[in-house]
């Protein structure tokens, strides 16, 4: 395919990240969809944003760039709002259908009513009117699995991943125990290995387990899975949707792989089981993320001519991420953030580079940052946090520290670090560490 298009046979070119560098000589346009997706950005070496190469390059071409999303990144909207993009808004959905009726229930309340369901009463009764009418739902769950963590309720020991230092995640039917960050996998257990109690048990939610629960509480309902474990083999998502589309299931369970990006017009309601699951993750832009994939999956719903409704349930109702999405409104959401970001010094405001080490002790990933900032000359008006334990401190057998760098402008910081970086390489080699520089990063965890 690509040396197709460097031979002049393609007028389109479509595809993932990478095709930004597609080997067009006349390009008229560059067209980014859902340009908030952080897919857009690689986080390996080389570490680059799509969006903002294509900016580059069509602007070296004299071509038009293209960004389009329902819920743009808070950049992308400030930058439009100030004049460097030219905003274009659709604010009405094709043949005028209305957007569909968030409900958001608050699970303390369902708690105090004696419901320990993880279906809200009022999911529970949305549910059962659309299979009565032969209608499609969606229950989206952004985490796979059954369980979040297995633990012993003598001892309170939890099963870690020893690579990782993180909860395993159980998973059935095949009672495994898996980490999702490094792939360590071990059978599930009924007895404590280490006080050898009887007392184990599973907590959390995966969406294995709402569709587990869907089944018991509706068995008549034809209920279909996406998420990793299920989509893993060649062509099984694509088979998925696709018997989904054809109307041979009822309910669909998924990740956000059913966030955006699927229209199905029998579709009338969805179901989010737990709003809060990335809300309170420690990450600057938790708060944007879980505004738009609840936006994004909200409006998986009303695309037909039926309309849509959704229930959204969440422990923290009052959230602003929460009632913006209730409400459709991402300009008030914009505003919120914007003077969060502000205050936190954070873009658009600054600039930010985050450096991070990674060694197989925790000592060594702290030293090497340490004389990292012995190395550099800071301007005063960059502000340095850390360094500091990465959010998850070991991946992957290695610990992991970091320091985040803001300030106005960081292009002198940036060549300092091209010229320091190489010095501390036989330190670095000695110690088995390495270090990573992330520019405009959009993962701090």
């Amino acid at each position: 395919q690509w040396r197709r298009i460097q031979r002049g046979e393609a007028q389109v070119v479509v595809g993932a990240r990478s095709a930004v560098y597609a080997p067009l000589d006349n390009i008229g346009a560059i067209i980014l969809d859902e340009e908030h997706e952080t897919a857009y950005k690689q986080e390996e070496s080389p570490r680059y944003h799509a969006r903002e190469v294509a900016l580059w390059r069509a602007h070296s071409q004299g071509a038009v760039t293209i960004l389009g999303s329902a819920t743009p990144a808070v950049e992308t909207y400030f930058q439009a709002q100030n004049g460097r993009h030219c905003l274009l808004t659709l604010p009405k959905r094709i043949a005028h259908r209305p957007l569909p009726q968030v409900g958001v229930v608050d699970m303390r309340r369902e708690l105090l009513a004696g419901n320990r369901s993880i279906f809200s009463r009022a999911l529970q009764n949305e549910l059962s009117k659309i299979l009565a009418a032969k209608q499609q739902a969606i229950l989206f769950l952004n985490r796979r699995g059954y369980s979040t963590f297995v633990l012993c309720r003598r001892c309170g020991h939890v099963a870690e991943c020893p690579h990782c230092e993180l909860s395993l995640t159980l998973h059935k039917p095949k009672q495994r125990l898996l980490c999702h960050h490094c792939g360590y996998a071990e059978p599930a257990y009924h007895i404590c290995p280490k006080c050898g109690s009887s007392y184990v048990r599973d907590f959390g939610c995966g969406t294995q387990r709402v569709a587990s629960e869907a089944k018991r509480m509706w068995p008549k309902a034809r209920i279909l899975r996406l998420d990793a474990d299920t989509s893993s083999r060649t062509g099984a998502t694509e088979e998925i949707i696709g018997a989904f589309a054809k109307g041979r299931a009822d309910i669909l369970v998924g990740t956000q792989m059913v966030a955006k990006g699927l229209d199905f017009a029998r579709v009338t309601l969805v179901g989010i089981i737990s709003a809060d699951l990335t809300l309170n993750l420690p990450d600057p832009y938790a708060w944007e993320r879980t505004f738009q994939l609840l936006a994004q999956v909200s409006g998986r719903t009303g695309r037909g001519e039926v309309p849509g409704r959704a229930i959204l349930q969440t422990y923290t109702p009052n959230h602003a991420s929460i009632t913006a999405a209730q409400r459709h409104d991402y300009a008030g959401f914009y505003q919120v953030e914007l003077k969060r970001r502000k205050r936190l010094f954070y873009p658009p405001f600054s600039q930010v580079i985050l450096v991070r080490a990674l060694a197989p002790k925790e000592q060594v990933a702290k030293q090497l940052l340490q004389e990292l900032l012995q190395e550099l000359r800071l301007s005063k008006d960059i502000t340095v946090e850390g360094p500091a334990p990465c959010p998850f401190l070991k991946v992957g057998d290695k610990y992991r520290w970091q320091i985040i760098f803001k300030g106005p402008n960081l292009d002198r910081l940036r060549n300092q670090l091209s010229m320091v970086l190489p010095t501390l390489a036989s330190v670095r080699h000695k110690m088995g560490a390495r270090l990573t520089v992330d520019v405009d990063p959009l993962s701090y965890l």
